[in-house]
């Protein structure tokens, strides 16, 4: 109950414009649902049922044709009916991707959240559809009419939906990214923010962070089809000086290093196992204070949220030692989609929610992005 009335106080309004959505055939996703209702006060539920993606990890991934009946059609009547929705949350147990859909990379694979988030996009006459053409990977998304926007989020506003997702490798993980949301707006934050620049891009030109996707109405081909590695170091560069700027505590390193042994963070920005000299024990050192978010610039950082090995470094073992939030891929997104540094920490210090600060710093939506976490978490909002 102290939760709720803590929420009620930092963000009047915020749960009525939250929906839960729910996959009867998964006991996880049931008890994750009732669990976040209780703690947010949020009283939209979807109930559906579809394969349960906690089993295996074959079911992770789900056809188009199952759901578009299984979820988006009673998701598409529930949104008609309760106007006023802004997010969007799923729980573990729904599937993390699609096949043969009409978007992502290879033209059929998004994931399943960033299809959600970008639902209405084709009904909107402001919707700019992007192709994407990159190192032999190809694809169709939609430019994100919120990206590195100053204005708060609304669907009616922008479109689209903020979508978010309870997951982790454990039901009792992804149960605490709930508590330690709630937590972290208990008292002003005091972690630290590491971000780990990659030593041997070079720079990017620091006057142009953040490169946007869209330039005048028109694809800015440099972004969308070919973004260069220096220029998301330069975004991280430009990050951590307007974060010293505001006065925050920020480890910033431009060494070979690879940073680990770090603990109490309160965001995390690196290029994961992307960095020529990433050590793995050291990744998994890292620890984080309730409310602290990470985004890596790697491809597949959300390909699953089951234990499993090999292959490159996942979100899951950021949320399993206490991220908060974190965004991942579920497919090849190539850098272009991974989150700009400088808006995502912007936003979220200045006191955004989560979820709005993930969303403000992505370029696309219908692509490959999970954004994990309490959408409505905001560590460094103002309350009275």
């Amino acid at each position: 109950m102290f939760a709720l009335l803590v929420l009620a106080v930092a963000a009047p309004g915020l749960s009525s414009r939250v929906l839960i959505v729910e996959n009867l055939s998964s006991q996880v996703s049931v008890d994750l649902a009732r669990v976040y209702a209780q703690h947010r006060g949020v009283k939209n539920l979807l109930r559906v049922e579809c394969q349960d993606s906690s089993a295996e990890a074959a079911k992770e991934t789900m056809p188009f044709a199952a759901f578009r009946t299984q979820i988006e059609a009673p998701l598409r009547a529930y949104l008609k009916a309760k106007p006023g929705i802004d997010f969007i949350v799923l729980t573990k147990g729904i599937p993390i991707r699609l096949t043969d859909a009409p978007l992502g990379v290879s033209g059929k694979q998004p994931s399943l959240d960033s299809f959600v988030a970008g639902l209405d996009y084709a009904d909107r006459k402001d919707s700019i559809p992007i192709s994407l053409n990159d190192s032999g990977f190809t694809g169709k998304c939609w430019a994100n009419n919120f990206w590195n926007s100053h204005e708060r989020f609304s669907h009616a506003k922008f479109g689209g939906y903020l979508v978010t997702r309870l997951d982790a490798y454990t039901e009792d993980e992804a149960e605490r990214l709930i508590t330690s949301a709630v937590a972290s707006e208990q008292s002003p934050p005091t972690g630290s923010i590491l971000i780990d620049v990659a030593s041997g891009h070079g720079l990017g030109d620091l006057t142009k962070v953040p490169r946007a996707a869209i330039v005048d109405h028109k694809q800015d081909l440099h972004v969308v089809n070919e973004m260069a590695y220096n220029d998301w170091d330069a975004d991280l560069v430009v990050a951590a000086k307007n974060l010293k700027a505001k006065g925050l505590p920020v480890i910033f390193d431009q060494t070979e290093e690879f940073i680990g042994h770090r603990g109490e963070l309160m965001g995390y920005c690196s290029w994961g196992s992307n960095d020529p000299k990433f050590n793995n024990d050291s990744y998994q050192s890292l620890s984080f204070d309730p409310g602290g978010i990470a985004e890596t610039a790697v491809s597949t950082s959300g390909r699953t949220f089951l234990p499993t090995s090999g292959g490159q470094s996942l979100i899951a073992d950021l949320i399993r030692h206490g991220a908060t939030g974190a965004k991942g891929y579920c497919d090849e997104p190539l850098l272009q989609a991974i989150a700009s540094p400088t808006i995502l920490l912007d936003r979220y210090t200045s006191g955004w929610t989560l979820a709005e600060s993930f969303y403000a710093a992505s370029r696309y939506v219908g692509w490959e992005d999970i954004v994990i976490g309490d959408p409505l978490c905001a560590p460094y909002a103002k309350r009275g």
